[in-house]
């Protein structure tokens, strides 16, 4: 029974966050005072991401980059904002253990599909869209098979075999497989300029949706 399953799924989401904030308090405390000491306040970044059935909800995760600006006063690209310590901290997937308060409080699940940013929702395809199905994640079948390395269509297209293919053998499988991924540090390129990967054009939709202000 399927929601038997979810009901499983949440309370192993709330087991697991609350442990993970005790035995990972020493390290959360750090981060935030490297990233106090090291770059100033604020000390998370908080965004509004896509829940399910793109709900909004504020995401949470530790500050990695700086708002360095260009004369015309626009951000620079990202890879050029990005703080060593906040790259130290990237390097070791640490920034998105704030989101385990964001699991907590039902707006994500340890696995799911990574919330990606809200403008993205009106150029998805209805099949792309279905990634919106199930709770976002702080890991993913995309992350374990691939990550940072493959390109935005295949991201979406994994997302989407994540939502038919749910089960809770296969959140274990994709927790362990991440546990292993952490520990080697592969797939993670802080500093990625997105343009690599994004064969959507999703970025540039953003770009051109802020220049004619919407």
């Amino acid at each position: 029974m399927r929601w038997f399953s979810l009901v499983i799924k949440r309370w192993i989401d709330l087991f697991i966050a609350i442990v993970c904030l005790i035995v990972f308090a020493p390290v959360l405390l750090l981060c935030a005072l490297a990233i106090r000491w090291k770059m100033g306040p604020p000390v998370l970044f908080r965004q509004v991401r896509p829940g399910q059935h793109a709900k909004p909800f504020m995401m949470v995760k530790f500050r990695t980059m700086l708002e360095t600006r260009d004369a015309d006063g626009s951000l620079l690209p990202d890879w050029e904002r990005l703080h060593p310590v906040g790259s130290f901290i990237r390097r070791l997937s640490l920034d998105e253990l704030p989101q385990l308060w964001n699991v907590l409080k039902g707006e994500m699940s340890l696995v799911g599909p990574r919330p990606l940013l809200m403008e993205y929702l009106e150029v998805y395809t209805p099949e792309q869209a279905r990634r919106h199905d199930v709770k976002p994640g702080i890991t993913g079948w995309a992350q374990i098979n691939g990550r940072q390395e493959i390109p935005f269509s295949k991201r979406l297209e994994l997302d989407v075999w994540y939502v038919d293919h749910w089960s809770l053998a296969l959140d274990a499988k994709i927790l362990l497989l991440t546990l292993r991924q952490v520990l080697r540090r592969s797939g993670v390129k802080p500093g990625q300029d997105v343009r690599d990967v994004d064969d959507l054009g999703l970025n540039r939709h953003l770009r051109e949706s802020k220049g004619h202000g919407k």
